[in-house]
């Protein structure tokens, strides 16, 4: 049976999970359209969760995903890394209060129980991978569960625990880069050797991400051997997502070429390779990329939110972590809907 038919979807489109971008609004208009409406849950608290699943749940009574952040108790409890020294210098050259969290994320165990306790129809997954009893008790409550995978190692990982599906994304995509293996970090690959590469050693459906911005791309990665398209940065300039419109307007100045569309792969936001727009954060601490000079994630994410959300509120776009693809030149300035009409019509 088709991966279409499995989700029962009416098109071949995924809209990504794309934490503190994704609404539940959003995801209710991608899945009433045909297409698997999703909310990046990875940073939600699990009681806030629930009560955003029980609000699609409202809005929609078609499939939808929720994307959880696959951390360990200990990575999502514990600071054991000092901030570095040029952030704090940056906190105290410009005057913004810092306090750090009391811990760097959210519990993912309380957020999978979440999804115990409230059913869903599909839930994928990022960052790492569950275990085979995870999932087989999540197909149980009927939720069909997806991979994510850089590295074709990585999607036979969830296809042998018995994952429904894997998302692959290719080195183009934006945001953050969603493999754990050191593999898939040592020669990141494009998404259309990705899709070859995975082809040859698992059967698993594929969902295809990365750099997916027309109706066109989606044919491409069709016929290279995927069923379905992610696509994220295509929604981001659109009514119905979260983000704020600074972030908004620099995605679409850099379409316009009002702003350099160039993007990079950076771990100086969150301590995990992530990829977005470059802007003067990302060329003034360039000298701190090196992995071994930075905190990992989560706790570099904890220790610079305090800068991004300071940005945000002061309509700073070069402070602000601009996660977009590279296909960011094509996004457009509309409504989801009208996004969804001019992708299928080249379907």
């Amino acid at each position: 049976m088709s991966l279409l038919n499995t989700l029962n979807l009416t098109y071949p489109i995924i809209q990504a999970p794309m934490a503190g971008a994704t609404t539940p609004e959003l995801a209710a208009t991608v899945s009433n359209f045909g297409g698997l409406g999703s909310l990046g849950s990875g940073m939600t608290a699990p009681n806030v969760l629930t009560s955003q699943i029980n609000t699609i749940k409202s809005l929609t009574n078609r499939p939808f995903m929720i994307n959880l952040m696959v951390l360990s108790e200990q990575e999502s409890t514990t600071f054991d890394t000092e901030i570095p020294a040029w952030l704090s210098e940056y906190y105290q050259e410009n005057n913004i209060e810092f306090t750090l969290p009391e811990r760097p994320a959210q519990s993912f165990a309380e957020q999978l129980q979440a999804l115990y306790d409230n059913p869903v129809p599909v839930a994928s997954f990022t960052f790492g991978i569950i275990s085979a009893d995870q999932v087989q008790r999540l197909q149980s409550l009927g939720t069909r569960v997806i991979g994510t995978a850089n590295h074709p190692l990585e999607a036979k990982a969830w296809a042998d625990i018995g994952a429904d599906a894997v998302c692959v994304q290719g080195v183009e995509a934006g945001g953050h880069r969603g493999g754990w293996l050191p593999q898939s970090e040592s020669d990141p690959l494009g998404l259309l050797t990705l899709i070859g590469q995975t082809r040859a050693c698992t059967d698993i459906p594929l969902i295809a991400a990365g750099g997916i911005m027309t109706g066109q791309d989606i044919k491409a990665v069709q016929a290279a051997g995927a069923e379905l398209a992610q696509m994220g940065t295509a929604f981001l300039t659109t009514d119905q997502c979260g983000i704020n419109d600074t972030y908004k307007q620099a995605l679409l100045d850099a379409s316009h070429s009002r702003r350099s569309s160039e993007t990079r792969l950076t771990r100086l936001f969150s301590g995990k390779l992530a990829r977005g727009l470059s802007n003067d954060y990302l060329r003034d601490f360039a000298q701190f990329e090196s992995a071994d000079e930075l905190p990992p994630y989560p706790q570099l994410n904890a220790m610079s939110k305090s800068m991004r959300a300071h940005a945000s509120k002061n309509m700073d776009a070069e402070h602000q972590s601009l996660w977009a693809g590279q296909g960011v030149n094509l996004v457009k300035q509309e409504s989801t809907l009208e996004l969804l009409k001019r992708l299928i019509k080249k379907l």
